[in-house]
């Protein structure tokens, strides 16, 4: 992939830009062996285009009233404008380049980081495999709402099935404050992914590749099929996707356990079109609580970056299920995770190419306890 922003030093985000896309993957599989160690058997990376990929885009809105700049902020924090990035996916891609003149339009102030002044900060936008999309301004404060204007919007985007502002009124480096005012009558975004309709609200987490996201889930199916666990417990199950999939394909019950509860009731959205696959329940709360609580026959683990902990591994430890399925997006922390748990066996692995372009990965590995009859 070629970018101009990346040769002409306007933009380094993607630290691998310029390197042939096999021998980025190449790298990366080397780098997540080496993390985890010898006697592990890797499926074949699972990647996808190393291009127009993104279904999400986050936007620091820069520039003036009327010529306002949407991308990143440069070392004398001015606007960068990089709404030609070639990573969004075509459908957010024309999207973004309608974005300029929509803020224009509706003389929103960009927030001017250096003088602390204006409004705008970021705009927030999700495309979803159907053609939707979802629009988010990020405000300093109330003051400019009455600027936004649905109608405006519409007609500059009218596939923005959902409309929110959130205030972030903190003078720090944070995308997003915890006040969301959802615009539209729609409050959720539908993500087709493989079979199953997700719903995305506002500030509900989604992996920004739709196609390896799709990939990561079905391979998780595959590996549920063949255990036959009646029930499955998903912790930091965010909108639902692994136990989603996991429920009637193999899966008798599923039980998603997230901190979110704007996620919990995504997810629960979401099993109502799956309810003659099986039965569930999406709780708001503690992921080693309720593994305290419950024997479920699996137990599905999608952590942040810093990954499941020291508590909840020495559960698993002490008295886990015959079988573990750990998605991570750090290898070091899921490295660190698995040698507190030597009771258990990766016994299948492998590299998913979530993030082309740079150094991240997703990696997922399917642990057995050892000494567990094999069927």
């Amino acid at each position: 992939m070629q970018c101009g922003y990346f040769d002409a030093g306007v933009c380094r985000s993607c630290t691998h830009m310029g390197e042939p896309y096999g021998d980025q993957v190449a790298r990366k599989q080397q780098e997540v062996a080496a993390a985890l160690g010898p006697g592990i058997t890797w499926d074949l990376p699972t990647v996808g285009p190393e291009a127009g990929f993104r279904n999400k885009a986050k936007l620091v809105v820069g520039g003036s009233r009327g010529e306002p700049t949407l991308g990143i902020l440069d070392g004398h924090l001015r606007g960068v404008d990089l709404t030609g990035c070639g990573l969004y996916e075509p459908g957010l891609a024309d999207i973004v380049h309608r974005l300029p003149t929509l803020v224009a339009d509706l003389q929103l102030t960009p927030y001017d980081v250096a003088s602390r002044n204006g409004e705008l900060k970021h705009l927030l936008v999700t495309h979803s495999p159907d053609g939707d999309a979802m629009l988010r301004f990020v405000l300093r404060s109330p003051g400019q709402l009455r600027r936004i204007d649905l109608g405006a919007i519409r007609q500059h985007l009218p596939e923005a099935r959902v409309v929110s502002v959130n205030l972030q009124p903190e003078h720090k480096a944070v995308l997003e404050g915890p006040d969301e005012q959802i615009l539209t009558d729609h409050d959720t975004l539908p993500m087709r992914v493989n079979d199953v309709t997700l719903h995305l609200r506002p500030q509900s987490f989604f992996q920004t590749n739709t196609a390896i996201a799709a990939a990561l889930y079905a391979r998780a199916r595959t590996w549920v099929e063949g255990l036959q666990p009646a029930t499955v417990l998903d912790l930091y199950c965010g909108v639902g996707g692994f136990g989603l999939h996991a429920l009637g394909h193999g899966a008798q019950h599923v039980v998603g356990v997230e901190s979110s509860s704007e996620a919990v009731r995504s997810a629960e959205l979401s099993a109502t079109a799956l309810a003659a696959a099986g039965t569930s329940e999406w709780l708001a709360g503690d992921a080693t609580q309720h593994l305290i609580e419950t024997t479920p026959d699996l137990v599905v683990m999608n952590p942040p970056r810093r990954g499941i902990g020291p508590e909840l591994c020495r559960r698993l430890e002490d008295g886990g299920p015959a079988h573990l399925v750990y998605s991570s997006c750090n290898v070091a922390t899921l490295a660190r995770d698995l040698a507190a748990m030597p009771a258990y066996a990766v016994t299948a692995a492998g590299l998913f190419d979530m993030f082309p372009q740079t150094r991240h990965h997703e990696v997922m590995v399917l642990l057995e306890r050892r000494g567990v009859p094999r069927t």
